[in-house]
């Protein structure tokens, strides 16, 4: 099963940036972002396909966040661009292996077998 490492979490002011990589210990995997607050339930924030051509968004960061991977280094970035303060939250990014290698969008917890620790992003007003 794969290993998943997130880095890139901090603090910054409202418009600011930041951007998160995801380490996986090995490829071939579907991909994730997700994105908890204090007292929510865990939402998606968008996902990629196994060529990184195929992105899907949420539409509260559609326009301002950009997934991205590199199948060379194994790894899985979130660009996050004119940050606002309810996008403070703990992110974390998941991964499943499709033998079809058809990656569908899911926001279900139980489609994605591997989750990272997470890393925290505060933004402030």
């Amino acid at each position: 099963q794969v290993r998943l490492a997130e880095s890139g979490g901090g603090s910054v002011q409202t418009g600011g940036s930041l951007r998160l990589s995801c380490a996986a210990s090995g490829g071939g995997y579907c991909l994730a972002w997700f994105r908890q607050a204090p007292g929510t339930e865990r939402e998606l924030v968008g996902t990629i396909n196994l060529s990184g051509m195929g992105t899907f968004y949420a539409d509260s960061v559609k326009g301002r966040f950009t997934i991205s991977r590199d199948n060379a280094k194994n790894t899985l970035d979130l660009q996050m661009n004119n940050l606002k303060p309810e996008d403070t939250a703990m992110y974390y990014c998941a991964a499943v292996f499709v033998p079809s290698g058809f990656c569908t969008v899911s926001a279900a917890d139980r489609t994605w077998d591997t989750w990272g620790q997470g890393t925290q992003v505060t933004v402030s007003s």
